[in-house]
C-alpha cells in the first residue's frame, strides 16, 4: 500500500496536467499513488489527454462536473494511502516535498497539515511569502495554499472539503476544520511548491461580493473558532491588506458583534 496519495482534480486543464503529474513522478520517494479526478471535463483536448492517462499507471476517476471541493473529496475517497496531498492540475511540487512533509506528519501526531514556501510562475514570478500560520492569521487570511499534506483519517473526521464554498476558498475552510480538531499547522521553510498564476483563475476572478459571501460562509462554518478571537488588531490587517481586505474584515467584525449581542 502506498504511503502517499496525490489527488489531482482536473476540469478542462489538459494542457497542464502532465506537468503536475511529472512533478510527482520526480519525487525522491516512490511510495505514492497518483489519482487524477476528471471533474466532467467538456474540452475534447483535455478528454483525450485524460484518456491516455487511463493506461499509464495513473488512477483516473471520472465524474460529472461537481466542483473543486467535490472533486477533491471524490479523489480522496478513492485513495489508498495514509497521507493525502491535493495538487491542482496546473501546479507543481518540488522533488523532496512528499518525503520531507511525510517525515514531519509521521512523527508529529499533533500536526494536522504540513506546507512549505511557494514560488509563482507563468503569469507572475517571485516568491509566495507565507508565515507560520497562527490561529489569528488563519481566521482572517488564507495563509496556506491547497497543496499541504494531511492525514486521510483527519479528512474523514471533519467530513472532507465543504461544498458550500461555491466561489472558492474550500481549502482555507478545510484547514480551519483541521484546526477545530485541535491540530496545528507546520511550515517547511523551503520552496517546494510552485503555483501557476493565470489571469482567468477562479480566485483572481472572484468579485468583492463573492469574497464577502465566502468570508461569511467561513464564519458560519467555524463560529466556535471565530468566537475565540475577541481582541484582534483589525488596524494591522487594514494597513497590510488595503481597501478590499478592510471591507472583508469590517463585514466579519459586524457578524461577530451581532453574534455576541444576540447571545447575551
Amino acid at each position: 500500500m502506498p504511503r502517499f496519495s496525490v489527488v489531482i482534480p482536473c476540469f478542462n486543464q489538459g494542457e497542464y496536467v502532465n506537468e503536475a503529474i511529472a512533478s510527482v513522478l520526480n519525487q525522491s520517494c516512490d511510495d505514492y499513488e497518483i489519482i487524477v479526478v476528471d471533474d466532467g471535463s467538456t474540452d475534447q483536448a483535455t478528454v483525450t489527454v485524460l484518456d491516455r492517462l487511463d493506461h499509464s499507471g495513473v488512477k483516473l476517476v471520472r465524474t460529472s462536473n461537481q466542483g473543486l471541493a467535490a472533486a477533491r473529496n471524490n479523489g480522496i475517497t478513492a485513495a489508498c494511502a495514509e497521507f493525502i496531498l491535493p495538487l491542482d492540475a496546473d501546479d507543481r511540487i518540488g522533488p523532496a516535498y512528499l518525503e520531507r512533509a511525510g517525515a514531519i506528519l509521521g512523527s508529529h501526531p499533533e500536526v494536522g497539515f504540513v506546507y512549505c514556501l511557494a514560488e509563482l510562475f507563468d503569469g507572475a514570478r517571485g516568491k509566495f511569502y507565507l508565515n507560520n500560520a497562527s490561529l489569528e492569521d488563519m481566521l482572517w487570511d488564507s495563509r496556506v495554499f491547497c497543496s499541504a499534506l494531511f492525514r486521510k483519517s483527519d479528512w474523514a473526521a471533519v467530513g472532507g472539503y465543504n461544498s458550500n464554498m461555491v466561489y472558492g476558498w474550500e481549502d482555507w475552510d478545510f484547514w480551519l476544520s483541521l484546526l477545530e480538531l485541535g491540530k496545528t499547522p507546520y511550515m517547511i521553510e523551503e520552496v517546494m511548491f510552485f503555483y501557476r498564476v493565470k489571469h482567468n483563475s477562479m480566485i483572481r476572478s472572484m468579485t468583492l461580493d463573492n469574497k464577502i459571501a465566502m468570508h461569511q460562509q467561513l464564519y458560519n462554518n467555524h463560529r466556535r473558532l471565530y468566537g475565540k478571537i475577541d481582541d484582534i488588531d483589525f488596524e494591522k490587517y487594514h494597513r497590510r491588506r488595503g481597501t478590499v481586505r478592510y471591507k472583508l474584515i469590517e463585514h466579519i467584525k459586524k457578524l461577530m458583534f451581532n453574534a455576541r449581542y444576540w447571545n447575551k
